[in-house]
């Protein structure tokens, strides 16, 4: 390679702290280089390829683009997914980026995600064939509410290790160390809802739960709403949620719609929009 040309390198487990380190410099100085390693080491089982991409000039990283991959089960077929999860490059070689975003997606056998995807990205995803997740979202205050007889929630770990059953129980084991994901089991009857979450902020201000997957009796979800909301609110100080209507399977009332929520997508021919949940994904992993 000549002296001072950008090459594009896949990222390694070696170049981990140096491209953590490059993220919490040139991406969000909030976000220690602890917390950006943790996306370029899920807790889950998969074979990956690389973690992403970066753009490398005479040994300095001028840009990256990192990824988060998994195998899952996407009614009965077994699928690869690779997510886009962070996407940087510093401004003097900004004219490069593009070569990032080919590297990633000229992987084939891969079904792509982004969860996180900025204005610019956003559009730029929409010229690359990415169809936009419907994300329509209230944003509904957690209430306090007493205990109500026959109805348990935890967020004991212990406790739900043993609740869960299927693919609830696998979403559990692999999301169980994910510094981002956290775990709520709602039971009554004989019957169990489950919801992993996330603390996201808006305004600045990171009051506010994110469901990213929803398990178990949706009918339980639905009627024990309000003990979750409280539960968000008392234990986790979350004091309101952004409800998907997609993750849920139903509109939570009060709040309001949010106008013009996040934009999530997917590039897949195999894979519909209303199969994708949030997990496997930089939302389980990192807070920011």
């Amino acid at each position: 390679m000549e002296p001072g040309k950008a090459e594009v390198r896949p990222i390694s487990g070696t170049d981990a702290d140096a491209v953590s380190r490059f993220l919490h410099t040139h991406l969000n100085p909030r976000v220690s280089v602890d917390a950006w390693n943790a996306i370029l080491a899920p807790p889950w089982n998969g074979e990956a390829p690389n973690h992403g991409f970066q753009l490398v000039v005479d040994s300095d990283i001028v840009g990256a683009y990192v990824a988060v991959y998994s195998e899952r089960e996407v009614d009965g077929v077994p699928r690869r997914f690779c997510n886009l999860a962070a996407f940087c490059v510093r401004e003097d070689h900004r004219a490069q980026s593009f070569r990032l975003v080919r590297a990633i997606l000229a992987q084939r056998d891969f079904e792509f995600t982004d969860f996180s995807p900025s204005g610019n990205v956003v559009a730029l995803n929409r010229r690359l064939g990415f169809q936009e997740l419907d994300t329509a979202t209230r944003v509904v205050p957690n209430l306090p509410r007493l205990p109500h007889r026959g109805l348990t929630v935890t967020d004991d770990v212990a406790v739900i290790d043993g609740i869960l059953s299927g693919r609830d129980a696998q979403v559990f084991r692999d999301h169980r160390d994910a510094p981002a994901a956290r775990h709520i089991v709602a039971t009554a009857g004989g019957a169990y809802c489950y919801l992993v979450v996330r603390r996201d902020r808006r305004k600045r201000l990171p009051l506010f739960a994110t469901p990213l997957y929803a398990g178990g009796s949706t009918e339980l979800l639905r009627s024990s709403w309000p003990h979750l909301a409280s539960h968000l609110l008392l234990r986790q100080g979350a004091l309101a949620t952004l409800a998907e209507r997609r993750i849920l399977g139903f509109d939570v009332p009060h709040g309001y719609a949010l106008r013009t929520p996040r934009a999530k997508m997917l590039l897949s021919k195999a894979v519909a929009p209303e199969a994708v949940d949030y997990l496997y994904s930089e939302l389980t992993l990192l807070e920011w």
